[in-house]
């Protein structure tokens, strides 16, 4: 039989067995995370928080647009010269390099239209000479009344129509570099600009035609020389639908060339097509470049770039943004530890950041990495 102490003991061991039983309370359950609606809570000392990365959203400062372009000659300081009479070539007096004055010639074409020409003025100044001599006379003996008036009238006609030939055979030749004087069937191919000789496509004794001029088809039909201003030069570009919001006539752009990678070039928009190439669905796009220093050369590739153009809005970390179904969203820090959801308006991606439309203000702070793990933590509410 138990005595009293005995059965004291025995129950201070149950009550001491029962306690190291009993369950005990995990730390890790009150640092746990708590959901409200669209927003994430996280205690001070909760291990989670060093997961994310929180970064200020910044202005968008604008990005720079990138296109690739091709330089032509400029067509207005340009002339591609072709001969206005058929003949052979006799001599080529210039080079390519060379710079040639407005009126010099260029080569030598023994042409038998031209003489032709040639006769075909001379015979109008002498019909002319004597028209005029006719009406002259027919005049005095009007006056005199030993003339009647229709016979006055008709040397009058002749006498007018002797001038307007002899005008118009003089022009023809002075519009070629000829004149009325001279006699010879040696026609002086003449530049009709001032400028650099950059092609000659021409051979002595090559027999040349003026039907080798086809107007707008330059690909079927060389001209002999090609005088241009190198220090003026066109730019050709391909630009998409969305490149052509920010292009505008009058824009300045900025070309570099690999042959020359430390030196930029200042250029401006002139013409944007209206209508997009059927090849190659881009829009054609001019601009001009100063290229008074002479080192970029007519059909040379380049890389053009349009300054960065200012836009409202904010930029923020690729990483911050993700997508639900056809939303975009993100994580605002309105507290250390407290994160909410938020759904924004997102533009281009431009320099390795997104621009947020609407959805954020000045001063707010993103969570930059990590907005996966808490978008988890509301779909899981919490858990």
């Amino acid at each position: 039989m138990k005595t009293k102490p005995q059965i004291i003991a025995g129950f201070a061991c149950m009550l001491f067995l029962v306690g190291c039983h009993s369950p005990e309370i995990k730390p890790e359950a009150a640092r746990a995370p708590q959901v409200q609606g669209e927003r994430v809570v996280f205690p001070k000392d909760c291990p989670q928080i060093s997961a994310l990365v929180v970064e200020p959203v910044e202005l968008c400062k604008g990005s720079a647009t990138r296109l690739n372009g091709r330089l032509v000659w400029d067509d207005d300081v340009t002339v591609r010269v072709f001969t206005p009479f058929a003949g052979r070539v006799t001599k080529i007096l210039t080079e390519v390099g060379r710079t040639v004055a407005q009126g010099e010639p260029l080569a030598m074409i023994a042409s038998s239209d031209y003489g032709q020409a040639q006769s075909e003025a001379r015979k109008a100044a002498s019909d002319f000479v004597l028209a005029e001599r006719s009406y002259n006379r027919v005049k005095e003996l009007y006056d005199h009344g030993a003339a009647p008036l229709k016979e006055l009238q008709s040397a009058e006609a002749d006498f007018e129509r002797a001038q307007s030939e002899k005008q118009r055979t003089v022009a023809r030749l002075a519009l070629y570099g000829g004149n009325a004087n001279a006699i010879g069937d040696v026609f002086q191919l003449q530049s009709p600009l001032q400028g650099v000789v950059v092609e000659k496509i021409i051979n002595p004794g090559q027999e040349v035609r003026p039907d080798q001029m086809l107007a707008n088809a330059p690909h079927l039909f060389s001209p002999l020389f090609v005088i241009t201003d190198p220090s003026r030069l066109w730019i050709q570009l391909d630009a998409t639908g969305q490149d052509s919001q920010r292009l505008k006539a009058g824009q300045p752009i900025l070309i570099r060339s690999r042959a020359h990678p430390d030196e930029v070039f200042n250029g401006q928009i002139d013409v944007i097509s209206d209508f997009l190439d059927p090849a190659t669905r881009t829009i054609k796009v001019r601009g001009r470049v100063d290229n008074s220093k002479r080192l970029l050369k007519g059909e040379m590739f380049v890389s053009v770039e349009l300054p960065a153009s200012e836009q409202n809005g904010f930029d923020v970390s690729p990483k911050a943004v993700f997508l639900k179904g056809e939303q975009h969203y993100l994580f605002l820090e309105e507290a250390p530890g407290q994160y909410a959801r938020r759904r924004i308006k997102v533009g281009p991606e431009h320099e390795g950041k997104i621009l947020v439309l609407d959805g954020i203000a000045p001063g707010q702070r993103v969570v930059a990495d990590g907005c996966l793990l808490l978008d988890q933590l509301i779909a899981n509410g919490g858990s």
